[in-house]
């Protein structure tokens, strides 16, 4: 899958200081869009918006924190205001935080929740008129997580399975309107993320093998690549649909 020529065209990234944020920037950048990059670490935006100015389109950088609906508002009218346009708005940012759901912390799972949910939900209600207008498109990363359970992580499950039907409702709300929503869910990814994962102490790892997944990691590239391409008008047969890039995770 490649996505079709996004020259002229503007994208919104968010987690793009690092991991699948940046790798999805970088890949629409490859495309020729010009890309809005948002994260609260502006070292990894600098790092990122060079990497893309290299392939030769915009790129600004908009450091904020997205648990915050009025800065997820902001970020689309940043974006709005350095390219005139909007074409895509990719949801990547995300946290997960693993722990015994009865040790679970009340901040925890609120910005679990805010950041995993609540922000693509206020960035996609603020970019709608302007996709809209572009007959642009929305990709939310959710996770096999979303779409089967997986111990120790309750908070990050629940978001992520709120984000696949929100998309889906969106699907159907703008059914008859020139805008695609969609979702990637990918399985475990070698990311600054999961580089970081600390596990609670008593876990039982056999239960934590069940969705690591027999073929290994997902490559970032890979997922990178079908954000890129649902992003673009090459994918305009995929409308609600949410596609699974896990290795067999969830196939049974």
């Amino acid at each position: 899958m490649k996505p079709s020529d996004m020259k002229g065209k503007a994208a919104l990234v968010t987690g793009a200081a690092s991991g699948l944020g940046r790798g999805a920037a970088l890949a629409l950048a490859r495309a020729g869009a010009d890309v809005l990059l948002v994260d609260m670490n502006a070292a990894g935006l600098e790092e990122t918006a060079t990497q893309a100015k290299a392939l030769g389109v915009k790129a600004h950088i908009h450091a904020t924190d997205l648990s915050k609906a009025e800065n997820c508002t902001a970020a689309v009218a940043a974006a709005v205001e350095a390219f005139g346009r909007l074409d895509a708005l990719c949801n990547v940012a995300g946290i997960i935080v693993f722990t015994h759901a009865h040790e679970m912390k009340q901040a925890d799972w609120e910005k679990t929740l805010a950041v995993n949910l609540s922000a693509p939900f206020y960035l996609i209600q603020a970019a709608i008129p302007h996709l809209l207008q572009s007959e642009g498109a929305v990709v939310n990363v959710a996770s096999s997580g979303g779409i089967i359970g997986e111990a120790y992580v309750g908070a990050y499950c629940a978001s992520k399975a709120g984000l696949i039907h929100l998309t889906k409702a969106l699907a159907m709300e703008y059914v008859h309107k020139p805008i695609r929503f969609n979702a990637v869910a990918p399985g475990g990814m070698m990311t600054n993320i999961a580089s970081n994962i600390k596990m609670p102490e008593g876990v039982d790892y056999e239960l934590i093998k069940r969705f690591s997944g027999m073929r290994g990691m997902v490559e970032v590239e890979d997922v990178a690549d079908l954000i890129a391409f649902l992003s673009s008008s090459a994918a305009r047969g995929y409308h609600g649909a949410v596609l699974s890039i896990d290795k067999g995770i969830t196939a049974g």
